[in-house]
Parts: structure tokens; sequence; C-alpha cells
């Protein structure tokens, strides 16, 4: 317990000691840090706190297994265990019924449990840097997530209702599921095709897709009208289609190291687009309907094979 830090990052409303006299009083600890201490297991003095414990940190150690018991911490809000070893979570998770943040990037879990879905008041998950190669229909059940990480994993594909869940009992009617994530990164993974049932996702803001196998623009962006910031750069895309400039919204667009050799003249429907980056592709030419684009601060053009630049631009 001696590792236990107070920390400017971190606000710890309540600290263990070495030694401590209760004097009848039950000692109140709502956030605990372990981070950086060598452990190969949660403390059990974690779970001395079950009533009152609100936030808890096991960054960078060696833990290679959450216990059972971990469900019963009901009142955790924050859990954070990145640079570990675990390969998995256990299924009593669904037991922490108000966790809101779950940190659990730079591990080695393979896939989630499917009652994952009992989080319901999940609104960040980073689970960067795991060989997860698939997510669990469950995960679309998280009505409240806002933000989702999981770049540098193994994902192939992401659930066909990533965006909606059918009623059952209504065949044509989807019920809207995600529609509160603002923040998808998807960076270097195996992702070919989106699901056509994203369009859902009304809100989202930022999607990072750079760093996949994509040859083609999804349709389905086109219809993600709310979209500010898009990354599909490290890809294989051959046209950057008309379709993008549906995307009004769109502040940021990073296309750059695919094999872009040609830019619709409709990019100009892009009206609010301040960063353009066609960096490393094979264009030729550009159109001259870029110098639409009168909110444009930054254009790069570099590592190409253009000879000339459009008047439109000047």
């Amino acid at each position: 317990v001696c590792c236990l830090e107070m920390t400017t990052k971190r606000k710890i409303i309540g600290r263990l000691v070495p030694c401590r006299c209760f004097r009848g009083e039950e000692e109140i600890v709502s956030v605990l840090d372990y981070s950086h201490c060598g452990l190969q297991q949660v403390p059990k003095e974690v779970f001395n706190f079950e009533r009152t414990l609100e936030e808890l940190y096991l960054d960078a150690n060696q833990i290679e297994e959450l216990p059972k018991v971990i469900g019963a911490l009901p009142g955790t809000r924050v859990s954070a265990i990145p640079d570990n070893d675990l390969s998995s979570l256990p299924t009593t998770i669904a037991s922490l019924v108000n966790l809101r943040e779950l940190d659990i990037s730079k591990n080695g879990i393979q896939d989630f449990p499917e009652n994952i879905k009992c989080c319901k008041c999940l609104t960040i998950i980073e689970a960067s840097v795991n060989p997860v190669s698939k997510l669990p229909d469950g995960f679309t059940q998280l009505l409240n997530l806002t933000q989702l990480y999981l770049n540098d994993a193994f994902l192939e594909f992401l659930p066909a209702n990533f965006g909606s869940l059918w009623n059952k009992l209504i065949v044509f009617y989807p019920l809207s599921r995600l529609v509160k994530l603002r923040i998808l990164e998807l960076r270097e993974n195996h992702l070919k095709t989106l699901p056509k049932s994203m369009h859902k996702l009304t809100q989202l803001e930022r999607l990072d897709l750079g760093n996949n196998e994509f040859s083609e623009l999804p349709e389905v962006l086109e219809q993600i009208q709310n979209l500010k910031e898009l990354w599909m750069d490290n890809n294989s895309l051959q046209i950057l289609p008309g379709s993008i400039g549906k995307l009004k919204q769109l502040v940021y667009l990073d296309v750059s190291k695919n094999r872009i050799e040609t830019v619709d003249l409709d990019i100009s429907g892009c009206e609010g687009l301040e960063d353009l980056l066609l960096s490393s592709n094979m264009l030729q030419q550009l159109p001259d309907s870029i110098g639409l684009l009168k909110r444009l601060t930054t254009l790069k053009v570099d590592d190409n094979q253009l000879t000339i630049l459009p008047n439109a631009i000047g």
C-alpha cells in the first residue's frame, strides 16, 4: 500500500496509509491509485472499500487476471488498467453498473464478454493495442457510449448492427444504438468495409480509419452528416469520390498515403473544410473546384505527380 501516491492529474479524495486506526469509524476512500507498483494481481485491500470506491487506477503493472470479485465494486465509475498483461475480462464486469470510463489499452485481450452490455453507464472505452478480432453484439447496446478507441487491434469487421439493432417484433423498424457516439477511432486494423447501419451514428464527429485496408471510400460515410474529422490515410484509395462533398460539416480530411489519382469536382461541397491532406498519392492534377473551399487554410499535396496547380487556388 505504500506504493499509493497523490498525483496532480488524479484528485485523490482518500488514500491508504501503511498504518491506520479506525477508532470505530469507517475510513472513506473513493480513489485508489496503484499505478507503476510492479503488481502481479489486484491488491486485496481494494475490496475493503467496496462501499465508497469510485475510481481505481492500476496502470503499468504486470497483472494477468482480474479477480471475479471485481464485480463487488458496483460504485466504481472509473477503472483504468492499461499496460498490463490481461488476456480477458471476467464476466462479472457486468456487475459494474455505474462504470463510466474503462481503460484496458495495451493488454493482450482478445475479446469482450457478451454481457458487457450490462454496463449501461459506460461513456468511454479505451481498448487500443489489444489483439481484439471482433466485437460482441452486446457491444452495440452500450447506449451511453460517447467515445470508443480500438486502435491497433486485429479487427476485420464491425458488427452488422453497429449503428442499430433490428426489432424482432417489427422487422422493418431498426432501433437506434450507439447514437451518442461522438468519437470512434479504429486506426491500424484490417477493416475493408463499414456496416450500413453506421448511418445511425448521427452524433459522430470524429472517425479515424487510418492504416486499414479500404480500397474505396465507404458509401455509408456520406450519410453521417455531422462528421467533422475524417482520417483515411494509409489505405488503398484510388479515387476521392464526389460523395465526400455531402459532408457539409467536415473540417479536417486526411487521405494522405493512398493511391489517389482523381479528386472529384464535388469536393467543393465540403464547404466547412479547413484542412485537406492529400500528400503521398498519385495525383497529376487537382480540380478547379478546390478554389471554392473558402475556409481552407491547410492544403498538403507534396509527394504527388503534379506539374501545375489550378489558378482557382490563388
